[in-house]
């Protein structure tokens, strides 16, 4: 075997991004979505499995978790020796789970911190179990500098209905309590004539109101986790966290944009996270 050529000059890296999440089978959601972004965003992801799920454009079959040890192990392996400039979290199942990673997250001083609040999957299936909502506000808010809920992720959260601007804005508040730099409500499910989020800077008590066109797509599979890992993708690349949410919005949307056209699978399909490259 011949010798890999040297390459002589300055040292290089990368931007690297951790994503500790659930499988999705499919490929639309979960790490599959994360990687996705993370790669199409100039990063070098890495992943820590916190679950497998039988999962395709349909609906969920099926939920294996990962021990709460392993998800560790798994955590504590990459950042031991790689480290992270980001990372991204989504599906974590238990209270047991959220309170492992929140510990490893804390012992490596973790920065630059995404927060999907996963809770229910596009078709409905519940993903998340019911002693965890608790953990979430407990043991992770805290360590998060942009938290990103939906419309009912935030419902639930905050335990009340979400109707109206002056509504979201209530919960962002409210959520913001909870100890994270900002709060990210998505109103995707609200039914505007656009597609618009609501920013929150906690301790500036300040909101931004970012919009973007409503793109009428049954390729919505894998939005949440895709706008999450393009955050932590954009903080990992040094963006301040108001132009890492901006940019992130615009890839999101043009993703969607980009992926309306495809048909994959009988059910919801996933956006096009490589439109920059290839359609």
């Amino acid at each position: 075997m011949e010798p890999l050529p040297s390459h002589p000059g300055p040292h290089r890296t990368y931007r690297r991004v951790l994503t500790i999440a659930g499988s999705d089978s499919g490929g639309g959601a979960g790490i599959q979505a994360d990687l996705k972004t993370f790669a199409a965003l100039g990063c070098y992801g890495m992943s820590a499995v916190t679950a497998l799920t039988a999962q395709n454009t349909v609906g969920v079959s099926g939920i294996h978790p990962v021990p709460p040890d392993f998800a560790a192990a798994q955590i504590s392996a990459v950042l031991e020796d790689i480290g992270a400039d980001a990372v991204k979290i989504g599906m974590l199942y238990s209270a047991e789970l959220i309170r492992v990673v929140a510990e490893q997250l804390r012992k490596f001083n973790a920065h630059n911190i995404v927060l999907d609040p996963v809770m229910v999957a596009q078709s409905g299936d519940r993903l998340l179990r019911d002693d965890a909502v608790g953990a979430i506000t407990e043991y992770l808010m805290p360590l998060a500098d942009v938290v990103t809920p939906n419309i009912p992720e935030a419902e639930v959260l905050v335990g009340r209905d979400i109707r109206s601007a002056a509504d979201m804005r209530q919960a962002a508040r409210d959520l913001g309590r909870f100890g994270s730099r900002s709060i990210l409500v998505k109103g995707g499910h609200r039914e505007e004539d656009d597609s618009s989020d609501l920013l929150y800077v906690c301790r500036e008590d300040r909101f931004v109101t970012l919009t973007a066109e409503r793109v009428g797509s049954r390729n919505t599979h894998g939005t949440g986790c895709t706008l999450s890992s393009a955050i932590a993708a954009r903080l990992a690349r040094g963006d301040t966290l108001e132009d890492a949410v901006r940019h992130a919005k615009d890839y999101i949307s043009r993703a969607i944009r980009a992926g309306a056209g495809y048909t994959l699978g009988r059910g919801h399909g996933p956006v096009h996270h490589f439109f920059n490259y290839w359609m």
